[in-house]
């Protein structure tokens, strides 16, 4: 009878077009990227707001900020796993529950202690929900060609997220106040949290052997002190700081002996084994790279816009705004271009544009220039958009089914982990080019040389406080030597980029689309009305 049930059900969804269910799918998945991907960014343009109003310390700030996407990073393979073996659909639905409670508290938060855990438990939730929308991505579309265009419509959804963020962030504080932009969530979880339940299909992995909970662990807390240090790094606190050095080390060993301890397991959390692809590996450094490049030159251009040309924070993120408009644009461009050119060709054409965008980018100084500064952000975003979506359409069609979750978890760690080293490493290569030529301003106490050589910001400082000539002379020599260090770090980002065309030159040449059969998605009732028949 269960059979016959089953078989029924079948064909019914067939007759009324199955296919449809899926991008039903999609749409609740890009409605979850959207929601954690605005929350990354949304909070930048309240931190003054929250800082007149909660008074945190310099530390304080720094955590409210942070905890979110540092959380976040530290725990997508613990969850990602996870979802694997317990269900998908299971710890997205969790994850919605946690993302709006922990959206309220940290909306009505009364002091920074309590903000920094919801911005902590929010980090939570966002590690639940964004390897569960590419595994259940992964195995809802089969069909390599169909996931190439969800997987472009996802990735297009992600640039729209971060472009809001700010906008939105924006337009509340200035409305209302600073926690209205965690507010937001919450009428959005209420409906994703009853919508996914109706509509998501579950799915797990291999569940053979138990679930490493000691590895999980060891992977998150790894996790947690490599990407705390990068970021130290990143806010240039000098590496033999303690604080800096003692995460680092620390994150260190534990990846190394959670590499060993999967290699000894019969049942490990990730297989290892995936890293011999040359088209897995490849993938996973592509991505790293093209977010080293995208993270760091976003905050270099965003500095240079606010304080060397002097626009405001709302018009800087409309001058950017080109920039996420291309990468909409090649996002839902991929699948296409990822059929006619292959994977090798179009990470390769990425890097190579991105690479010519940057170039051309150094012909910018201490004047705006807009068309110039136009035509490089839309040639950046369409190219960056490129690599990123051959890359993870790479990487997820040579995961199996089985390891979706913990191959979407790799993917969105690298794409967090090459952010963080993006902001360490050009800003360190942004402060090396720009405090020399400060040392020697006619006027200028050493001193005072010695302080505004810190950044721009601090220049400028500096400058008012001296006043006269000399003031005048070290607001000039800053911003040129700003304008000097910003074509260094772009000349180095477009060597990051070529190194990046040659990686992706052990990716597959074409696209392999084996043919498969579409997959049936019965609604969580029918599964549990057929589970109930069978045990009967």
């Amino acid at each position: 009878m269960s059979g016959t049930t089953a078989a029924a059900v079948r064909l019914r969804r067939r007759a009324a077009g199955a296919g449809a269910n899926r991008w039903i799918v999609l749409v609740v998945l890009c409605v979850s990227l959207l929601l954690v991907a605005v929350d990354a960014t949304v909070l930048h343009v309240a931190v003054p707001a929250v800082t007149e109003d909660l008074k945190p310390g310099a530390m304080e700030l720094l955590w409210i900020v942070d905890v979110y996407p540092l959380v976040c990073a530290s725990l997508m393979i613990l969850f990602g796993t996870l979802g694997d073996r317990v269900g998908r659909r299971r710890i997205l639905l969790l994850g919605y529950a946690l993302f709006g409670a922990a959206s309220a508290i940290a909306a009505l938060a009364p002091s920074a202690e309590v903000l920094i855990l919801a911005r902590a438990l929010l980090g939570v939730g966002g590690a639940m929900i964004m390897p569960a929308t590419l595994s259940i991505l992964r195995q809802v579309f089969p069909d390599r060609r169909e996931r190439a265009l969800a997987i472009g419509l996802w990735s297009a959804v992600a640039a729209v997220g971060a472009a809001v963020g700010p906008l939105l962030g924006g337009f509340l504080v200035e409305h209302f106040w600073w926690g209205s932009v965690f507010l937001v969530n919450i009428p959005l979880m209420l409906v994703s949290l009853p919508v996914g339940r109706l509509l998501l299909p579950e799915s797990t992995g291999d569940r053979d052997g138990p679930w490493d909970v000691v590895g999980a662990l060891m992977a998150a807390v790894g996790l947690f002190g490599l990407i705390l240090g990068v970021k130290r790094l990143g806010g240039g606190e000098p590496v033999a700081s303690v604080l800096t050095l003692l995460p680092l080390v620390v994150g260190a060993v534990l990846i190394v002996l959670f590499v060993r301890r999967q290699r000894r397991r019969p049942y490990p959390l990730i297989d290892l084994g995936m890293f011999a692809r040359p088209a897995f590996s490849t993938s996973v450094g592509c991505i790293v790279l093209a977010m080293l490049a995208l993270v760091g030159l976003e905050l270099i251009a965003a500095q240079y816009l606010q304080l060397v040309l002097g626009l405001s924070p709302l018009r800087t993120g409309l001058r950017l705004l080109p920039l996420t408009l291309a990468a909409m644009a090649s996002g839902l461009a991929g699948a296409r271009m990822l059929r006619r050119l292959g994977p090798r060709r179009m990470v390769c054409f990425g890097f190579c544009l991105t690479a010519a965008a940057v170039v051309t980018l150094t012909a910018l100084g201490g004047t705006d220039n807009v068309p110039l500064m136009l035509f490089g952000f839309v040639l950046l975003g369409f190219g960056l958009e490129s690599t990123l979506f051959g890359a993870y359409e790479s990487m997820l069609s040579e995961a199996s089914s089985d390891r979706a979750g913990g191959a979407a978890a790799i993917g969105e760690t690298a794409y967090q982990l090459g952010a963080g080293i993006g902001i360490a490493l050009l800003g360190t290569v942004m402060n090396a080019s720009y405090a020399p030529r400060l040392a020697s301003v006619p006027g200028v106490p050493a001193s005072a040389s010695a302080s505004a050589g810190h950044s721009l910001g601090e220049a400028y400082e500096v400058a008012g406080w001296l006043g006269g000539a000399a003031g005048e002379a070290l607001r000039q020599a800053a911003r040129d030597s700003f304008v000097h260090g910003l074509h260094v770090t772009l000349l180095v980002s477009a060597g990051l980029l070529l190194l990046g065309a040659v990686m992706s030159l052990r990716l597959p040449r074409v696209m392999q689309c084996e043919e498969s059969a579409v997959v049936e998605l019965p609604s969580p009732r029918e599964v549990e009305v057929t589970e109930s028949r069978v045990s009967a």
